[in-house]
This record gives C-alpha cells, structure tokens and sequence, in this order.
C-alpha cells in the first residue's frame, strides 16, 4: 500500500487530501470519501477527538485492491477556505470537485468510482447520486431518509436521554424540555441570515450550514438514485435514526441492500453499554468495527464484479 498527498480545485479555493494506492499496478476501483459534520479533516478527525474512521477504512480497502480518496473540508486541514462561511451545499460542491478530480487519475478506473459518506456525507452522498452524478454507486454510512430539521430533533432527544452525572441532574432539577430548548435556538437560526454567531458567548455556531441541513429533504433524491446503494447504520445510533434504513429501502428504486449492525454507535464502534456520547472518546481508541469493513469490501468487490461482466 502507498499513500500521495494531493491538491485539487474547488471553485476558486484549493483542498487538500490523501490517495491511498493499494501498490503499484493500477489502474483501481476507487472510493471517495465524504465526512461527517463539524471541523473534521480528512480522516474525520476533531481537535479534540480523533476519530480516524476514514483512515481505517482507506487502508483496509487499499489492503484489499480498492484505492481511494479522502480530503479535508474546507477551511480545515490543509485545505483552504473558512469553515464558518461554508454550508451544506459548498460541501456538496467540493464533494463533486473532488470526484472528478478523481476520475483523472491514472491509477483510478473512472467507470468503477464510489461515493462513502458518513453521517453528513451520507446525505451528501445521496445528493450527488440523487443529482446524477456519474458514480458506480453509493455507501451511506449513519445516513438519513428524513429532512436534517427531522433528524436534529430525533437526535436532541436520543442524546438527552444517554446525559449522566450533573447533565442529567441539571435537566431534571431545572425541568428543561430539551425538544422546546432546541426549537427555540432552531427558530432563531432560521431568522439568522448571518453566516455564523454565538450561543451564550461560547459556542460558535455555523447557520448557514445548519439553515442549509435542516432544510434539505433526502427524500426525492432516494427516489432518484439509478446506482447501486449500501446503506449501514447502528444499532446503538443516537445521530441518525436506524429506522431510516427502511424508510430508504422504499424509496430507493435501484438495487438497495442495508444492514442494521449491532451495538455500533455514530462512532463505527462496539458499544456493549447505554448508548452515550459521552463514551464517544473511549469508543475512538477503538479501530472501526471490522464486521462494518467487511460488509462494505464484500458489497464493494461485488459491485466491481457485476460492473465487469458483459451486458446480455
């Protein structure tokens, strides 16, 4: 396996990111990865919490014969930009940039390119496939069947729900209803036409972003799909609803397998406890859950193998 550090051109701002080669002896089937919301760069790392999915799953499909490509968003990383002017549809776009980039490298088969997005990049993901572009299919990873508003409000309550120590007594001592607290900061973003602010002087909020999330419906996109789709999403979930996964099983007309994995979190981890997001950080000192990689290299090397038979 060998890795490159790459640059490539999103508009007028240039990203950075990382080809990881199974060897030498290419062209490869290749995937693209998509990350998940927030600060996170190529291998979906914060400042403080290095989650490093993508970079398991990159070496594990390079160790398998599939190359790929993972970048850090904008304004992180390497990659220029600023994070807080950017919204859910510059992500989109750099997405699109960065795939067809892709498609004109030497050692990527261009017929034979996957999109992998997690949490945000899965709905990213079905955007672009909803939108047309030219992929040989889709894994949503954590990924959605409802509006972002939906899915941020079904998360608010999962996450209450796993609060421990003062969090929680605070909650109950102060009588909070989360759901109110949340509608109530959500009608002031959608009033907000500025890019971001901050919430009670400390946390800094993207609004453009959000104001984009919670707007977009996935919905027609699942139905316009026409590749091949792999949708995997936890048990133990509390970021997106794993009752989605049937949700996109009626909407999606092209070939559809899904798969509900026990115990995994929003993290691609085992969790054998309550779900909690407070765990989050000793569930990262784990790698990815590796019945996750095999579903995705078994669905992956599949794809490839029907792609390469001759049409009747």
């Amino acid at each position: 396996m060998q890795e490159q550090e790459i640059r490539f051109r999103s508009g007028e701002l240039e990203l950075a990111g990382t080809i990881a080669l199974p060897g030498p002896g290419g062209p490869f089937p290749g995937v693209l990865f998509i990350t998940g919301s927030g600060q996170v760069d190529r291998n979906e790392n914060l400042k403080k919490m290095r989650i490093n999915a993508f970079y398991d799953i990159s070496h594990y499909l390079a160790q398998n014969g599939i190359a790929s490509l993972r970048y850090d968003k904008r304004g992180v990383g390497q990659s220029e930009g600023d994070h807080w002017k950017t919204g859910f549809y510059d992500h989109a776009q750099d997405a699109l940039a960065a795939l067809q980039y892709l498609k004109q490298q030497k050692d990527f088969q261009p017929e034979n390119i996957f999109l992998l997005g997690h949490s945000e990049g899965a709905f990213i993901a079905t955007r672009l496939a909803g939108s047309g572009a030219e992929v040989a299919g889709i894994i949503l990873l954590a990924g959605g069947a409802q509006s972002g508003e939906a899915v941020l409000k079904w998360q608010v309550v999962q996450v209450a729900r796993g609060l421990k120590g003062i969090n929680r007594w605070l909650i109950k001592i102060l009588r909070i209803n989360v759901s109110k607290a949340q509608q109530k900061q959500i009608d002031k973003i959608k009033r907000s036409k500025k890019n971001s602010f901050r919430q009670n002087l400390f946390v800094k909020i993207n609004a453009i972003w959000l104001r984009e999330f919670m707007a977009y419906d996935p919905t027609e996109d699942l139905q316009r799909i026409t590749v091949p789709v792999l949708a995997i999403t936890g048990s133990k979930d509390i970021q997106v609803d794993p009752a989605d996964l049937e949700r996109m099983a009626h909407l999606v007309k092209a070939p559809f397998e899904h798969h509900v994995i026990q115990d995994i979190t929003h993290m691609l981890r085992i969790e054998e406890g309550e779900a909690s997001i407070s765990k989050y950080k000793e569930e990262i000192k784990r790698p990815v859950e590796p019945q996750l990689l095999e579903i995705v290299l078994r669905w992956l090397k599949n794809r490839i193998e029907l792609r390469s038979k001759p049409q009747k």
